[in-house]
């Protein structure tokens, strides 16, 4: 059999294809592609800015470099920052930013529009706001974690799939932000000890403010009245005082909400949060006996009671800041029209409000043991 002849010009094209390989390895190992970026308030009012970035450089012994400068705006640290290294520093790559609570109370407006204006950063970047001081903790090294950046994204990411705490992209916030009939939330971290990093609950804003947190232990509850959604994990203790103890753990949670508005003379009357939720007893620790379906009602009307109780303290804290982080707003706007909206005036007319929550639980599974 004739053997086909290889083209003339297939050498030729082999050699470039190296050539051009080689040329990528070598850029790729000269730019500092920043993962992460913490921003701080400093007493003198300038901001104290970090970056983290991974090294690819295989002669290079640590798993990630770490740059800091204090300054009056973000761009204007990053030309002090890259004077400190060889590489080329560029965003396209951060995953994280994360503000220190002193900054996020005093307003994200214009550090976010920073974020915006760059081209070169993702609008699916996650907001994070640290309990205490963001350089702190990206700057810290985790000895089971060598590469900070990237342990913080997978927290994030794994613990949002959970609803222990939200998914906020810059795109999610600033949305939120612009939109008169909700206010932004934000995941919270925190750095637990020399080892490890936790979330902290959910940071509530009024506009670009931080103002008041949801703590860890209600951050579930806040999802239930947030929206609907699929997977999740909770545990409650029923325990009553003086009575034996009484847990029970309920996963492959699924809920699904409505708002009603009842609206008044001069705009809403009353606020009804329904929450339908299904799930799995997982574990369950007290003298009830599951098998028994009088006893399996009993104990969803415990939990039901014990979220609706839970719920109304998120309320209560979100009336007493004038803060509607659960978008209320925007059904109350659409249910009295544009005109009368534009009347109102929202924050004002939040603590006034008469909002019920009311909670149904159901136990769809129970395990194998009757």
């Amino acid at each position: 059999m004739k053997r086909k002849k290889m083209p003339y010009f297939m050498p030729l094209l082999l050699i470039m294809l190296s050539l051009n390989a080689c040329g990528d390895q070598r850029v790729l190992e000269d730019l500092g592609l920043i993962q992460t970026v913490s921003y701080d308030l400093l007493p003198s009012g300038q901001l104290d800015i970090s970056v983290s970035i991974p090294q690819a450089d295989p002669e290079t012994s640590s798993d990630r470099e770490v740059l800091s400068a204090a300054a009056n705006s973000s761009k204007e640290a990053k030309m002090i920052m890259s004077r400190k290294t060889g590489m080329l520093l560029v965003s396209g790559q951060i995953r994280n930013v994360l503000f220190g609570e002193s900054l996020a109370r005093s307003g994200l407006k214009g550090h976010l529009d920073a974020l915006i204006r760059d081209p070169s950063i993702s609008s699916q970047i996650k907001i994070s706001v640290v309990d205490g001081n963001a350089g702190e903790l990206l700057r810290d090294n985790y000895e089971q974690h060598p590469r900070t950046g990237r342990y913080i994204d997978m927290l994030l990411e794994k613990e949002s799939q959970g609803q222990t705490i939200p998914k906020v992209t810059l795109f999610n916030f600033q949305r939120d932000y612009f939109d008169e009939g909700v206010d932004p939330i934000a995941p919270m971290i925190r750095k637990q000890d020399s080892s490890f990093i936790t979330t902290n609950g959910i940071a509530l804003f009024r506009d670009d403010k931080h103002v008041a947190r949801i703590e860890p232990k209600d951050s579930l509850v806040f999802a239930f009245l947030k929206g609907k959604f699929r997977e999740g994990e909770i545990s409650i203790d029923l325990t009553a005082p003086g009575a034996s103890k009484e847990v029970v753990m309920f996963s492959s949670i699924t809920s699904s909400r409505k708002i009603k508005v009842a609206p008044g003379t001069d705009g809403a009357k009353k606020i009804k949060i329904e929450v339908d939720i299904t799930g799995s007893v997982l574990e369950y620790l007290g003298d009830l006996k599951l098998s028994n379906e009088r006893e399996r009602r009993l104990l969803e009307d415990k939990v039901s009671h014990y979220i609706s109780k839970r719920a109304d303290t998120i309320v209560s804290l979100m009336k007493e800041h004038k803060l509607d982080n659960l978008g209320i707003g925007r059904y109350v706007r659409n249910r009295v029209g544009f005109k009368q909206w534009q009347q109102m005036k929202w924050r004002e007319e939040i603590p006034k409000l008469e909002i019920e929550c009311s909670i149904h639980v159901k136990i769809k599974d129970y395990g194998k043991f009757r």
